[in-house]
């Protein structure tokens, strides 16, 4: 996993990452696993916020960047300014575009080039790498 020799603004040992995760959000976020479709409660999530990294509580999306693609995994055609990085992804022998928090370096999704306007992206992140803060009435 390329995360271990990058660096990000936020830095825990394994250990530390295990003690704030769940077993499930360590192995998404850190391992770059992939929840299965249609699991997440993100996924029926209407109302306006923000999903922020599960790992580090760095904002990602905006909820009004959210939209329905059909494939099981919370969808956003948009991440905030500055809030992701990706990299080249060619496990399970494919090619694909891996999307983590530029923060911490965890592991949300990928991207994908068959989105809404105004972008043509579909950003398709695993809903256990994310929480959402709704906006404050």
């Amino acid at each position: 996993m390329s995360t271990k020799t990058e660096s990000f603004p936020v830095q825990k040992s394994e250990a530390e990452w295990r003690a704030v995760l769940t077993p499930e959000q360590y192995r998404v976020l850190r391992g770059h696993g992939t929840e299965r479709a249609g699991t997440s409660p993100l996924n029926h999530e209407k109302r306006d916020g923000i999903y922020v990294c599960a790992g580090c509580g760095a904002p990602l999306f905006s909820s009004e960047a959210k939209y329905e693609s059909g494939t099981g995994w919370p969808s956003f055609f948009r991440a905030l300014p500055g809030a992701v990085g990706t990299r080249i992804d060619r496990s399970f022998f494919m090619v694909r575009t891996e999307v983590h928090c530029a923060t911490c370096g965890g592991h949300l999704g990928h991207v994908f080039p068959d989105g809404p306007p105004p972008t043509g992206e579909r950003y398709c992140m695993n809903g256990v790498a994310l929480v959402f803060r709704p906006k404050e009435e």
